[in-house]
């Protein structure tokens, strides 16, 4: 099985990617590693959009600070990839796929070259469309919580052959909800990776969530 195949087969596995977005470089493997004893095994580190003059640093050595201190455990990409300048640089810091917001074919196919799995992020039919043929191993609904789970089903429907995740506002109420619409996958931000327990060390209260999180998986689609 090939590397990208492998990525696949991960996401489908395990349905929950948790979303690293602006957290502190410092406290990001100790937050990997509350997630990975609460369950996960897929993690996305956004890039900082703002951080340009940077060339990202903050974003690309958290990428690799956790691919290096959970290897072979977790499962580490990027997201909100909006260039290819920014898909080397997770390539080259350890991610093994990318998440986009929006549908560029040029990044899904670069990436794809890379032998990195890809989710781009649409909002309708045509898009969904667009990016799968393109290439895209998953399409992202985003931002779902906005289109709602009728929506997702609805579209679904006649794009059922192509792997869809919803993005955006999940939570441990509506997490079900996107999974019984058709989601193979959901990421979750902010309510799992949560900042104020992050910036409180309380590492042990992620563990907890996210224990919660894929234990309802578990219950919801044995």
């Amino acid at each position: 099985m090939g590397r990208k195949e492998q990525v696949v087969k991960e996401i489908r596995e395990n349905r929950i990617i948790a979303i690293f977005r602006n957290i502190e470089t410092d406290k990001c493997v100790d937050t990997a590693k509350a997630l990975y004893n609460g369950g996960i095994r897929v993690v996305e580190v956004t890039f900082d959009q703002t951080e340009k003059a940077g060339r990202y640093y903050s974003t690309v050595e958290s990428i690799r600070r956790i691919s290096q201190a959970m290897d072979g455990k977790m499962c580490v990409g990027a997201g909100t990839v909006l260039t290819l300048e920014e898909v080397h640089l997770a390539y080259n810091a350890g991610a093994r796929f990318i998440i986009t917001p929006n549908t560029d074919i040029e990044i899904i196919r670069f990436a794809g070259s890379l032998d990195m799995a890809v989710m781009p992020g649409a909002y309708t039919a045509t898009e969904v469309n667009n990016a799968y043929g393109a290439g895209a191993d998953f399409v992202k609904i985003f931002p779902a919580s906005e289109a709602g789970t009728k929506y997702f089903k609805a579209l679904s429907g006649p794009l059922g052959h192509i792997p869809l995740t919803a993005v955006g506002g999940i939570n441990e109420e509506n997490a079900r909800e996107f999974l019984d619409a058709g989601a193979v996958g959901i990421g979750i931000g902010g309510n799992l990776v949560d900042k104020r327990l992050i910036a409180g060390n309380r590492f042990d209260e992620i563990t907890e969530t996210a224990k919660r999180y894929v234990d309802r998986i578990r219950e919801d689609h044995s």
